[in-house]
């Protein structure tokens, strides 16, 4: 056990504390930025902690303003509120990528912590710029390049070997959102009315997707979650299993490699989820980052001795990371999303009676079709059993399934 800290100094402001800690804090604030799901469980990880959140919200009805004590309506892309929002913040962190870089770094000249800093969130922001650093360090990923118009993107198509090529907007986009699957010179017009640069990439044949979740602290400290299989539908993530299925352990251990070194080449803090393309010859190639808790690690709230959220929180107030090790063989995470059965909490008797292990997690959103209003956990012994359990609940959940 460490011993407790019993020397006293001074801060830079002037407080008097022990060992580096400011004689002000007890517990710390975090300062979380979006009112989104992933804020509201990340604010649950910090309750049994004694952490404090304060929240900025674009709406009272947003999914953590719901739940979090402090909230302020703002918006996020305006400087002055993001420096008001600040005041009694210990640490400023994030549930998405979009504050403006120049806002971040702003908050840092204050003195203000942000975990992770604006020079790593930069290439969750901008995908042109990830590209760029993940060719730097030597991280495998498809070919690509940034275009200017239709023209060029069918020049890259010839390229890379005709199409169909991937389109993206280099800032903005999620669940499919500002991705284009392009077959044609013709297809590739709408890309360019952003007014934002596009990024063309290789249309990579792959055999699924999977993610890499790691998170790394401030004294660089990190921890590797099993890598897990993301499947989607509609471009939108629906299935989660953890771990792969039939994923050989010299390619997993490959996996996790990578994301821990690019987490350390980028100066990440915080939770990092690298999604990858497993390719039919056997390779993994980078798809996209996420410096945030994820969809892909939903699962270690139930299926992880510590959850993606539990070691975010201690990783952006840089505490000893927890475990992040498996608690069942497997563990199956499903989206519920919004249909055309909006009463979700009377399907609740079904899904407990049938299932008393299944874990719930609802975000207290309107439900809307195609929108990811919970999801749910389950995990065992045999992984069709998980699978079924998952699906089943979700789609009741849904409506999908009636009995």
């Amino acid at each position: 056990m460490l011993p407790r800290p019993a020397c006293v100094n001074t801060q830079p402001n002037g407080s008097s504390g022990l060992c580096g800690y400011p004689k002000r804090v007890t517990f710390p604030v975090v300062g979380m930025v979006g009112g989104g799901q992933l804020a509201r469980m990340t604010h649950e990880a910090g309750i049994p902690l004694g952490i404090k959140f304060k929240l900025l919200s674009d709406t009272p009805q947003d999914s953590a303003a719901q739940v979090v004590s402090e909230v302020v309506i703002g918006d996020y892309r305006d400087l002055d509120t993001l420096r008001d929002f600040a005041r009694g913040c210990d640490v400023i962190t994030f549930d998405h990528e979009h504050v403006p870089t120049e806002h971040l770094r702003a908050l840092e000249a204050d003195g203000i912590p942000v975990r992770p800093g604006p020079d790593a969130l930069v290439h969750a922001q901008d995908k042109g710029v990830m590209r760029a650093k993940l060719d730097e360090i030597g991280a495998p990923s498809p070919r690509h390049r940034i275009v200017a118009d239709p023209e060029d993107a069918a020049a890259f198509a010839a390229e890379v070997g005709g199409f169909p090529i991937i389109l993206k907007t280099v800032r903005g986009g999620y669940d499919g959102k500002g991705v284009w699957f392009v077959r044609t010179a013709a297809d590739a017009r709408d890309p360019f009315l952003a007014g934002v640069p596009v990024l063309a990439e290789e249309k990579v044949d792959f055999v699924r997707e999977l993610a890499a979740n790691i998170v790394r602290s401030p004294h660089g400290q990190a921890v590797a979650y099993p890598v897990v299989e993301s499947r989607q539908v509609d471009g939108v993530c629906d299935t989660v299993i953890a771990p792969a299925p039939d994923l050989d352990d010299a390619l997993a251990g490959q996996a996790q490699e990578l994301a821990l070194r690019i987490a350390k080449e980028l100066g990440v803090v915080g939770h990092l989820a690298v999604e990858l393309f497993q390719t039919t010859d056997g390779r993994i190639l980078v798809n996209e980052l996420a410096m945030r808790p994820h969809n892909s690690g939903h699962w270690t709230q139930d299926g992880a001795v510590t959850s993606q959220f539990a070691n975010h929180v201690r990783a952006v107030l840089d505490l000893p990371l927890g475990d992040p090790r498996p608690r069942a063989p497997w563990t199956v995470m499903c989206n519920v999303l919004g249909g055309d059965y909006p009463d979700m909490y009377s399907a609740y008797l079904h899904c407990m009676a049938r299932d008393p292990q299944l874990k719930i997690h609802m975000y207290g959103k309107d439900v809307k079709p195609g929108r990811k209003v919970g999801h749910v956990n389950t995990y065992g012994d045999d992984l069709d059993d998980v699978l079924e359990r998952a699906r089943h609940a979700a789609g009741y959940l849904r409506g999908t399934i009636t009995e």
